[in-house]
């Protein structure tokens, strides 16, 4: 992803808990459906071929966006990501947030006690931390 795209992109940050600034370290995606679902603290998200989003999470959530301009050195590819290229990325210093709305967990978007199970077996080992690992049929399970 060019520089100038990244910056003039619009990030986001799901998570459980009230926040004003994202620390160091933390990750961001500019898929608001993916912020949407790590919103809610799961275990296990799945990424169909189609960018259709499923998770197991069971928290309510919290949406948050990027809120100030973020410049070259501000944030850079997740390295152990599994996840579709230009989806996950580190922030490499604290970033303002705005909260755009709370979350609430959708039946839709929910994995099943069997999908989650399916998924489970289905995935490799990954060596070292990862935050997912590629399914067999082309999706992604993070």
């Amino acid at each position: 992803m060019a520089e100038l795209e990244r910056r003039e992109r619009v990030w986001y940050h799901g998570s459980p808990h009230e926040l004003v600034e994202l620390a160091a370290g933390s990750t961001i995606t500019p898929n608001r459906d993916l912020a949407r679902a790590f919103s809610h603290k799961p275990t296990l998200v799945s990424i169909d071929d189609d960018g259709t989003i499923h998770h197991n999470g069971r928290e309510a959530g919290i949406l948050y966006r990027i809120d100030e301009p973020l410049a070259p050195g501000d944030i850079h590819p997740h390295p152990q990501s599994a996840m579709p290229e230009n989806l996950e990325w580190l922030t490499d210093r604290p970033l303002r947030l705005r909260k755009l709305g709370r979350t609430r967990i959708r039946q839709s978007d929910r994995l099943t006690e069997e999908e989650t199970e399916t998924l489970v077996r289905s995935r490799p080992r990954a060596e070292g931390p990862s935050i997912g690992d590629v399914e067999p049929h082309g999706g992604r399970v993070c």
